[in-house]
């Protein structure tokens, strides 16, 4: 019947397997970014991603999911109602589903809490203490990811209200955390030697396998946000494949044209770029709606991420020029390609008549990117003339590995 609340086992099994799915793209983003670092600095990248599965859960369950979805607070961010996971059951919350337990929902949702501030550890790979970096995640997720997300999915959130589409995490997610990139680089400064000698990537192959398992789990990042296994999500899901197919043939081409060859780096990046950019849009737009996304995204991260070295910002990992440019791509495409043909529940955009939801999504591109951005350098500030957030020149030379962590990546007898 219609308006009804009734758990549905292959809903709710669903979207656990997209949970653990989101789950795996963390691990997966710490290979990603460590096959690109130098060798003295492997095991410090991987360590400042994976200790986010740690940290980032247990800030959720104790405060960080009620900020981002209690009964709201002046449409900005959630109360304490769901502290320590109060109330926060094994019955339906009609708030965030008809079909799942409200527990399913906060335990998918809480994956996306922990990936979106590993990934702006990319943009201060090699130069940043692990204590630092630890305090300004955990300050970071409080007073900017939870309500910059009850603003996207809250349900009274003042974006959500205004109509601003975002699918999977577009704005929540990437533009989010290319904007405290942004500021991380800007208080953090360049590595030692930035620009005056080569800091090429140490394990191409370990990147290329961090970014086929990002691919894999992207497919529970944008078809479980449908949160049921419907035509919604099988949607999402073609449209995220075929996005980032075609970015990672874009940014190939891009690399052809410009430099006479093709890298796996080049395609590694670029398959990124298009599952960024596909995020916001992916239950939203068409299969050609999604190769579109893909194609532009892959073009125009490469663009950026080309102009970037020319220029002496140090975003190690291009975190600001991927998950940035991204974002904005597939934010601003999603006010373009949307249709409710595809989703009756969106909105239609530029191309099915509605100019306006291109208006709506550039809002949200620009509030996102300066709260995030402000709130962020304020925060890093705070830390850096505290605690601090820059290795000693000392331990940045002879690696974060050892200067950190007391390891070596790899031992050669």
């Amino acid at each position: 019947m219609p308006g009804e609340l009734t758990i549905n086992a292959g809903d709710t099994g669903f979207v656990l397997v997209c949970s653990a799915l989101v789950m795996l793209m963390t691990p997966g983003l710490a290979m990603f970014y460590g096959g690109m670092v130098r060798v003295k600095s492997v095991l410090a990248t991987l360590m400042q991603s994976f200790f986010m599965l740690g940290a980032m859960t247990v800030v959720w369950a104790v405060v960080g999911y009620s900020l981002a979805f209690g009964h709201d607070i002046g449409g900005v961010v959630g109360g304490l109602d769901f502290a320590f996971l109060h109330n926060v059951t094994s019955a339906i919350d009609p708030d965030f589903s008809r079909t799942i337990p409200h527990g399913v929902f906060m335990v998918f949702q809480c994956m996306f809490a922990i990936i979106t501030p590993a990934l702006f550890t990319g943009a201060i790979a090699e130069r940043t203490k692990f204590s630092g970096l630890m305090v300004f995640g955990v300050l970071w997720s409080l007073v900017v990811y939870s309500p910059i997300c009850h603003w996207v999915w809250g349900p009274d959130g003042w974006l959500k209200t205004l109509g601003a589409l975002d699918f999977a995490g577009g704005t929540v997610v990437h533009i989010n955390a290319a904007a405290a990139a942004l500021a991380l680089v800007l208080v953090v400064g360049p590595r030692i030697g930035h620009r005056e000698e080569p800091m090429p990537p140490h394990n191409l192959p370990m990147t290329l396998l961090g970014a086929g398992l990002l691919w894999f789990g992207w497919f529970g990042f944008n078809a479980g946000s449908a949160l049921a296994a419907d035509g919604i999500a099988a949607s999402a899901f073609v449209a995220t494949h075929l996005a980032a197919a075609a970015a990672t043939v874009s940014w190939c081409v891009a690399e052809l044209i410009r430099h006479g060859k093709a890298t796996t780096l080049g395609a590694a990046s670029g398959c990124v770029a298009g599952l960024v950019a596909v995020t916001p849009a992916a239950g939203f737009v068409s299969p050609m709606g999604g190769i579109a996304i893909g194609l532009t995204a892959g073009a125009l991260c490469f663009a950026a991420v080309t102009f970037r070295g020319r220029t002496t910002f140090d975003d190690s990992l291009d975190v600001c020029s991927i998950h940035g440019v991204g974002g904005l791509v597939g934010a601003l495409l999603t006010g373009v390609f949307a249709s409710r043909l595809v989703n009756p529940a969106g909105a239609d955009g530029l191309l099915s008549g509605n100019p306006a939801q291109l208006g709506t999504q550039a809002v949200g591109c620009v509030a996102t990117l300066a709260f995030s951005f402000g709130v962020s350098y304020i925060i890093a500030k705070l830390i850096d003339n505290t605690i601090g957030l820059r290795l000693s020149s000392t331990a940045e030379v002879i690696g974060a590995d050892t200067g950190e962590h007391a390891e070596r990546g790899y031992v050669w007898y």
